[in-house]
């Protein structure tokens, strides 16, 4: 599915947000301006600064606060991801070298609490109690789900409940804040507003579960990180959770030792066992169900091209291929 068409729909605005994030990453620190720019500007797809501005849009926001807006969000973002690649010992993200692999590890840390730090300043300009206090909860919850990740780790015993649990905060949380946030701006009703939430949140579940499909199926080149790399770290993912729980005993074995011992030393038989047991096709159709709940959110909204990429960007979370 081509994705063009909504990067066009908002370009003007994505330019602004882009300046913004330029101008907001100086520091008079080297390492930070350094490390900064190169993750920021190592090609990810921008789909949280993108729900902000279309959300805003979609209710006719005419002010400049949602450019603010979407760089805090990619500034949160790109925080999560500096300390991700470190507690995860990530070697590549988005086909580069991770920064913890060029800096090192002590580097990334302190300029994710950087862009965190710097992020928090953003939100006070904005001067919004409201704004704020979703950026905070948002924040808290998504450290939570790290912390419930890392309890997951090594343990095939984790069910399919505390996986989406944790998704839900560590990735999904930071979508429902994006979207909610182009409603607030807009001082719209607060049904709408939930329901605008509620779209985010399954549109980040229908998107971490895409990528939980592709980790065993699409090609490191398109996927921009190795392939099998959540098993490396032990992470029991959804794929993982269903073949245990419906393969044979052997085939149940197989990844129950893969999970606990990590380490990517019987990739080829746990992508076999993920197949014949139709594991990547039952956590796809999870991933669908999430994306057309999504889509059945924002149906009430007012139509407009930016709705309807709304829509689009729901249908693209499950079909993509990167």
């Amino acid at each position: 599915m081509n994705i063009q068409p909504i990067y066009d729909l908002i370009a003007d605005d994505m330019q602004s947000v882009n300046a913004m994030i330029q101008q907001q990453l100086r520091s008079d620190v080297i390492l930070i301006n350094q490390l900064g720019h190169y993750i920021i500007n190592s090609g990810g797809k921008r789909l949280r600064p993108i729900v902000v501005l279309l959300s805003a849009r979609a209710f006719d926001y005419l002010g400049s606060e949602h450019i603010d807006i979407a760089a805090i969000i990619e500034f949160i973002h790109t925080a999560t991801l500096l300390h991700d690649d470190v507690v995860d010992s990530s070697q590549l993200r988005r086909g580069q070298k991770t920064a913890n692999n060029i800096w090192g590890s002590e580097a990334s840390v302190l300029v994710g609490d950087f862009l965190y730090s710097r992020a928090f300043e953003m939100m006070v300009n904005v001067n919004s109690m409201r704004v704020m206090e979703i950026l905070a909860h948002t924040t808290n919850t998504i450290a939570e789900g790290e912390v419930m990740q890392l309890l997951n780790c090594h343990d095939p015993d984790t069910s399919e409940e505390r996986y989406l649990n944790v998704i839900r905060s560590k990735t999904a949380k930071l979508f429902e804040a994006a979207t909610q946030l182009g409603a607030v701006l807009c001082c719209r009703p607060t049904a709408e507003e939930e329901a605008m939430a509620a779209y985010g949140m399954h549109l980040g579940t229908a998107f971490q579960l895409t990528d939980d499909v592709l980790d065993y199926s699409a090609s490191s080149k398109d996927l921009g990180k190795n392939i099998g790399d959540d098993l490396a770290e032990g992470k029991p993912t959804l794929p993982l959770i269903y073949a245990i729980r419906n393969g044979t005993t052997s085939q149940a074995k197989i990844i129950r030792d893969a999970i606990e011992s990590g380490g990517l030393d019987n990739l080829s038989d746990v992508i076999k066992t993920i197949e014949s047991t139709g594991a990547a096709a039952y956590t796809a159709e999870i991933a669908r169900c999430e994306a057309d709940k999504a889509i059945q959110k924002i149906r009430n909204i007012p139509a407009s091209p930016y709705q309807e990429a709304l829509l689009n960007l729901a249908k693209f979370a499950v079909y993509r291929t990167y």
